[in-house]
């Protein structure tokens, strides 16, 4: 009888049942996200290939961006001058700025689709301890019939998750295509196989915030014209903002020279 009753509640629970609570706390926790700012590290089609360090300080309305370093060195003075005008335009258009954010948290909605699918689309199975984490592992239902462009190219992903047991948060997400997924027979879009993507989380006071995130999507539309979607980032010196700061008091923040150009990451609750 010691031996049921030491059995945590969750040990009994399936791996759709944890995927369920944890996507819950997933949404919940991302309508209640408090702002921070952090060093970021990204090469993507957004840097041109280059490797862009970044400050970002966040704001209800989105986030400021001031480059410090590409490719490891520091800026030239009339290169920081022309970061420094750039900011000074986004608060003289709060308007633009606010819509251009908007259009970059579009991408985070597919990220929330992807947590949202995973219950009802996927087969979750091979659950198992790893570390502190539960690791399942994710592919199509065949019972399930994708809709829309969005919905296909997440369809034909196989992949695990890694899911922290005592908060029942998402800690790691990794997705690879085995084969081609075409869209309209081929006619719309082809999304090759081996295109892949990975996420990162960790906690920082509380929070768990993305330290890493991995893409390769490649592909082809309509009319030849190629797909891309590549991506490296890594965030790391997380700092929480007390309280929501405004566009000015953000554009200020990331001009301060407080952080260095790269560093360890650090984690409050680690």
């Amino acid at each position: 009888m010691s031996v049921c009753l030491a059995i945590p509640v969750w040990g009994k629970s399936s791996p759709v049942d944890i995927v369920n609570t944890m996507v819950a706390r997933e949404l919940d926790a991302q309508a209640h996200k408090e702002q921070f700012d952090y060093l970021s590290v990204e090469r993507s089609d957004r840097t041109g290939g280059r490797a862009w360090t970044e400050h970002v300080v966040e704001t209800p309305l989105g986030r400021v961006r001031f480059l410090i370093a590409e490719d490891g060195k520091p800026l030239s003075a009339n290169r920081d001058a022309q970061e420094r005008g750039r900011l000074a335009y986004d608060l003289a258009n709060p308007l633009a700025f606010e819509a251009r954010e908007k259009a970059q948290k579009d991408d985070e909605a597919h990220a929330r689709q992807m947590l949202e699918l995973l219950p009802k689309a996927f087969l979750l199975e091979n659950m198992r301890e790893e570390g502190s984490d539960w690791r399942i592992d994710f592919r199509p239902s065949p019972n399930y019939s994708p809709s829309g462009i969005e919905e296909k190219i997440l369809y034909g992903m196989n992949g695990y998750l890694l899911i922290n047991r005592s908060q029942l948060r998402l800690h790691a997400i990794e997705g690879s295509m085995p084969r081609d997924v075409n869209i309209g027979f081929g006619f719309l879009a082809t999304i090759h196989a081996g295109s892949s993507f990975s996420s990162l989380k960790a906690p920082f006071y509380g929070q768990w915030r993305t330290v890493h995130v991995l893409g390769d999507i490649r592909g082809k539309a309509a009319l030849f014209k190629s797909i891309a979607k590549n991506q490296d980032v890594t965030r790391s010196q997380f700092h929480r903002l007390s309280v929501p700061l405004t566009l000015a008091q953000a554009v200020a923040l990331a001009e301060q020279p407080s952080l260095p150009c790269g560093g360890a990451l650090s984690s409050p609750d680690s």
